[in-house]
């Protein structure tokens, strides 16, 4: 004679194939940006310049030692030992991440349009942009550093800035902590360019 399954053994092993098969799921990638978020309210562009010509730049591809091109963010721990994050990642390659963050920053603050890729950008660029990161590390809860140089080229005459901005500073938090400074590190970045930009500018074209 067939005895009926037990019902409550049944339920608590599936209930324990559930769990188990929960714990073994692969936990979910964090994914972080360089681009800055706009104050709300806060303009596209200087109200100063709003209205007048678009000033047309080029922001070139962005070089980054080797180790850094890739997705996931690479932190110091500390001993001259680095520590490849899995979950904690850009999103996109670190490249195209200062690329997109310097580009959306120099757009706001100069009035301009970034021609890079666009075949319909209505001319040639004024102004050529080339970065080139020579170091940028970062430890959580010590401190991120950064030394960028940059050019800034003017296709008329030839004539170029070049410079080289640095920074040093905090990370008292984990990850979010070093993307914080990062982000203000692109911000001094863009700043500096932005800066050498004018010097070059006509003064129709100075704010």
């Amino acid at each position: 004679m067939n005895r009926p399954p037990n019902l409550s053994a049944l339920s608590a092993q599936l209930i324990l194939v559930a769990a188990m098969l929960a714990g073994c799921a692969s936990p979910e990638p964090r994914y972080y940006t360089l681009a800055s978020r706009p104050a709300i309210g806060a303009a596209a562009a200087p109200a100063a310049i709003q209205g007048q010509e678009p000033v047309l730049i080029e922001v070139s591809p962005v070089l980054v030692p080797e180790r850094l091109n890739r997705s996931n963010l690479l932190l110091d721990q500390g001993g001259g030992r680095l520590r490849l994050m899995e979950l904690d990642r850009w999103s996109a390659p670190l490249p195209d991440e200062l690329r997109e963050a310097l580009s959306q920053q120099l757009q706001a603050s100069l009035g301009a349009v970034d021609t890079y890729r666009q075949a319909s950008s209505g001319g040639l660029p004024a102004y050529r942009v080339s970065v080139d990161v020579v170091r940028m590390d970062a430890e959580p809860g010590a401190r991120a550093s950064a030394v960028i140089n940059w050019t800034v080229l003017r296709f008329r005459d030839r004539k170029a800035r070049s410079g080289r901005t640095q920074a040093e500073l905090p990370t008292p938090g984990g990850v979010d902590s070093v993307v914080a400074a990062y982000q203000q590190v692109v911000s001094n970045t863009a700043g500096d360019i932005a800066a050498a930009i004018r010097t070059l500018q006509p003064l129709s074209h100075t704010p």
